[in-house]
């Protein structure tokens, strides 16, 4: 079996694909996060080239007729723009890594069809739950901004069935043993740990 080195963990705004993103790169020192380019301006602690990079629009655009943006996503609810960076994906890729991407169905396909990522998706228990975890994730957001996340999940939720290689439900309470469910899939689709 070919040695896989990309693999894309998604799910809605809360459900916990970052924290399993952050939980791998840890445990296994050959992953690494993809660093994707936006059009949202950085949130309190937000490292250019850690986090995202941060592109005002004409910029963002500009890389995208230049090659180097190759799939990207607009969010509405929150008037940005996301997209694959290449020169951050080819750039870890080139030295050995194992590239994790947190991206929407759209990019998942992208992924999938060019990279052979295997794909995963962190459903979270209910929408009640990750609610919760919005709001713990940032108390300054506004009521209608939750709703219009939650709303976002929902659509999310449905579009991943029959998307995705793989889903995984992300219950409270249960992180380790969820994430050892992911490990699991990882060593089943030939990554290498």
């Amino acid at each position: 079996m070919k040695e896989k080195n990309v693999v894309v963990i998604a799910g809605p705004s809360g459900s916990g694909e970052t924290t399993f993103t952050r939980e791998l790169t840890l445990a296994y020192p050959n992953f690494v996060r993809a660093v994707t380019a936006t059009t949202r301006p950085p949130r309190t602690g937000e490292k250019e080239g850690v986090d995202y990079y941060f592109l005002s629009k004409e910029e963002f655009f500009e890389e995208v007729q230049n090659g180097n943006i190759p799939e990207h996503t607009y969010v509405k609810s929150r008037d940005a723009h996301y997209g694959t960076y290449l020169k951050d994906l080819e750039g870890k890729l080139a030295k050995g890594k194992t590239v994790i991407v947190n991206t929407d169905k759209t990019g998942a396909l992208f992924y999938k069809r060019k990279y052979n990522a295997t794909t995963i998706f962190i459903k979270p228990k209910s929408l009640d739950v990750l609610k919760e975890r919005i709001i713990r994730r940032d108390s300054n957001i506004s009521e209608r901004e939750v709703d219009l996340r939650i709303l976002q999940a929902m659509q999310e939720i449905v579009d991943a069935t029959g998307q995705y290689d793989y889903v995984v439900f992300n219950t409270d309470g249960e992180f380790a043993d969820t994430i050892i469910d992911v490990v699991d899939i990882l060593k089943r689709e030939g990554y290498t740990l």
